[in-house]
């Protein structure tokens, strides 16, 4: 199993092969989630810590279940409360964490670019759990483990990217994932929110939600990213609703066995419709929720892997 990185920081730094082992790995997590003794040793003696800038539901709760299940000593900091809304610098905070000799470091923050500095300041594997616009390296690849799962391959399939990828860090990640597998992708949504060079993206675009679902394998819905907007983008929920939230009609344009996927929380009826959302025969979204852990249990072990490897003199 070839894994050769020290952090993940995004997954424009990995190899093909390296997604494969992670998702392999990722297999293998899924099984032990299944089972009654979902408990493993993987990280026993090590200490992880969770630093959430912003708040999180299912990151979160799927990257402290994942160091609980494998034995790690899991704390989560309240950022809302820490000293850095007293005035203390992200560096100084990095500085006194790395005093503590954490081992894992899980980080969410609004700022793009934030974590990766983050790990340039400490000795142990910093995790990136979105930054700003930048990247989500996990929801990408617990995105990749559920495709793979339901269409049994990641390469070569039609893949459209629907909403706002103007704002969305998943968009940019799910992009870069899911072209070094060789995918074909397709970007869907309103002018104003597609990104500025669209046409470097390496992907088609498409303002007609009908004609962007065409024929596709996989329909990857996003949220209105409404907290980082500034100014109109849509005229009304209502009227983006019509014109490109997923319903029966615009996703019988796809192909009959193409799944539904979101990376949550949805808006009901903006992006999606609640009943087709629900549709076990089409969605595969709670797969996404279950596949989140497994992915992180991954990532972690991994990451692990080559902490243990290092020289001693290093990690000091």
């Amino acid at each position: 199993m070839r894994f050769d990185q020290r952090h993940l920081l995004g997954i424009e730094p990995l190899r093909p092969d390296e997604i494969t082992t992670l998702l392999d790995l990722s297999d293998k997590y899924v099984t032990l989630n299944r089972q009654r003794d979902k408990r493993s040793t993987t990280l026993s003696g090590l200490t992880q810590i969770n630093m959430f800038f912003e708040n999180s539901t299912r990151t979160q709760a799927s990257f402290e279940l994942a160091g609980k299940r494998m034995g790690a000593d899991v704390m989560n900091m309240s950022m809302q409360a820490s000293s850095i809304k007293k005035g203390e610098t992200l560096i100084d905070t990095a500085m006194t964490l790395n005093a503590m000799h954490p081992d894992l470091l899980v980080v969410r923050h609004p700022h793009s670019g934030a974590v990766d500095l983050l790990a340039q300041k400490v000795n142990c594997a910093v995790i990136n759990a979105g930054d700003g616009r930048h990247e989500h390296p996990t929801q990408a690849l617990l995105d990749a483990l559920t495709i793979r799962r339901a269409k049994g391959r990641l390469h070569r399939l039609s893949i459209a990217i629907c909403g706002d990828i103007a704002h969305s860090r998943v968009a940019r990640s799910n992009i870069m994932l899911l072209g070094k597998m060789e995918n074909r992708i397709r970007l869907v949504g309103p002018a104003t929110l597609m990104p500025a060079g669209i046409a470097d993206f390496g992907c088609e675009v498409f303002e007609d939600m009908t004609e962007g679902l065409r024929d596709v394998d996989v329909v990857m819905m996003l949220r209105l990213q409404k907290e980082r907007m500034d100014g109109g983008f849509i005229p009304s929920e209502r009227e983006y609703y019509h014109r490109y939230g997923l319903d029966t009609e615009k996703l019988a344009s796809a192909r009959p066995d193409a799944i539904v996927m979101h990376p949550g929380p949805m808006n009901r009826g903006v992006e999606i419709d609640g009943t087709l959302a629900d549709d076990i025969n089409r969605s595969v979204i709670q797969e996404q929720v279950e596949m989140g852990v497994a992915v992180r249990m991954a990532v972690m072990d991994l990451l692990a892997r080559n902490l243990r490897a290092r020289p001693k003199e290093v990690m000091a």
